[in-house]
């Protein structure tokens, strides 16, 4: 069948609780496929399919807001308007953590968030968004691109109705904004951070207290009091939020997400029911948007924090080799912990540390060494 048959010859018709809906298959034969009518199918009108994407996201928010935005945008461009994706905000559709269930049920087509908010469903999904000492952002690309990755994550998510692509990456994340001087192991005991997740329990076991909070809720917890310290994402979005007003000790290197990679995820009957050319340009959609926001987040970062120390004297410190080899030494056990949790994950676990361990040398030798000897020539 011809593309422009493909995407133009569908009829649906609604009757009872089924769909039915004659469509291309992979073999370019006519089909007749029933759904019940708690899928989801896109919305078609004289030749447009038309999607909707529920995110985890504010509306408009800089950088992660407008990952999803990004991939529309590429998707109804390679298409000429022939494929169009309505993006909800976290609240507009559902809420931000019921994007997933969502999606995976079919009362939405697809969603935009990271992965680790899923760990509740499977840890394995953190490792497809960032683990504490894990990889950086040109490491994770690597390892689901080309290092067996990509099928993990599908055989994951197929549990849950799901298809899933890197759609999204902010790059390394900063250690976080604090009122007080990190000098020693000790200036963690009784520190009450915001921080999720798996780097919330490195936190916990260096004596802190780990909050989790949600970005709106930051700033005010940090005014009252009610938090020490805060972890959010880099420069660009955390100079938005102002955080430098209320804790103006501002630490590096963030351990606890190297390379934090955000996915698109697709309710698995609607991907099924794509011919091939519309799940490649699909695919090529999501890799448009991985890659422009990893330059967007490079780019703005940058400018932030040279807004930041000129305009209001925010120079960053640097935790010392001390502190970082103890929360290397908590990190690895809490994800060794995480990864052999069930069979699963300790498949996805081995496959993502085999590949870190063997992307650290070149990473080293490469933009390590490189970056250090930039910066001695500098001098």
């Amino acid at each position: 069948m011809k593309r422009r048959q493909i995407l133009g010859a569908v009829a649906a018709v609604a009757t009872g609780t089924t769909v039915t809906a004659i469509l291309g298959n992979k073999d370019n034969k006519k089909q007749i496929i029933k759904k019940e009518s708690k899928v989801c199918m896109p919305n078609i009108s004289k030749g447009v399919k038309r999607f909707r994407m529920v995110t985890t996201w504010p509306k408009d928010f800089p950088g992660l807001g407008q990952m999803p935005n990004r991939f529309a945008k590429a998707l109804k461009d390679m298409t000429s308007g022939l494929m169009e994706v309505k993006v909800y905000s976290a609240g507009e559709l559902v809420g931000a953590m019921e994007s997933f269930d969502a999606t995976a049920s079919g009362a939405a087509d697809m969603y935009h968030g990271a992965e680790y908010y899923w760990q509740g469903k499977s840890k394995g999904f953190s490792f497809f968004t960032s683990v504490p000492m894990g990889m950086t952002a040109a490491e994770i690309m690597g390892w689901i691109d080309h290092g067996g990755g990509q099928k993990l994550w599908d055989n994951l998510s197929a549990n849950f109705n799901i298809k899933p692509f890197q759609a999204g990456n902010t790059g390394h994340q900063t250690g976080g904004w604090f009122k007080k001087k990190i000098n020693t192991l000790d200036d963690f005991k009784g520190l009450k951070i915001r921080m999720p997740g798996l780097g919330g329990e490195v936190i916990r076991r260096l004596g802190g207290a780990a909050v989790q909070l949600s970005g709106g809720e930051i700033y005010q917890a940090l005014q009252s009091g009610s938090i020490d310290a805060t972890e959010w994402v880099g420069p660009w979005n955390d100079y938005a939020f102002g955080f430098y007003r209320e804790a103006p000790y501002y630490y590096a290197p963030g351990f606890h997400e190297p390379g934090a990679s955000l996915a698109v995820g697709i309710n698995l009957d609607i991907w099924n029911n794509l011919s091939d050319s519309e799940q490649s340009i699909i695919r090529y959609a999501c890799k448009s948007a991985n890659d422009s926001s990893l330059g967007e987040y490079t780019h703005e970062n940058a400018k932030a924090l040279e807004i930041l120390k000129i305009n209001h004297g925010i120079y960053p410190r640097y935790f010392t080799d001390e502190i970082m080899k103890e929360i290397g030494k908590i990190s690895n056990d809490v994800v060794f912990e995480l990864g052999n949790s069930d069979s699963q994950t300790a498949t996805i676990y081995e496959s993502y540390i085999k590949a870190r361990n063997s992307y650290n040398k070149w990473t080293e030798m490469s933009d390590g060494l490189y970056i250090n000897a930039r910066k001695i020539s500098a001098e």
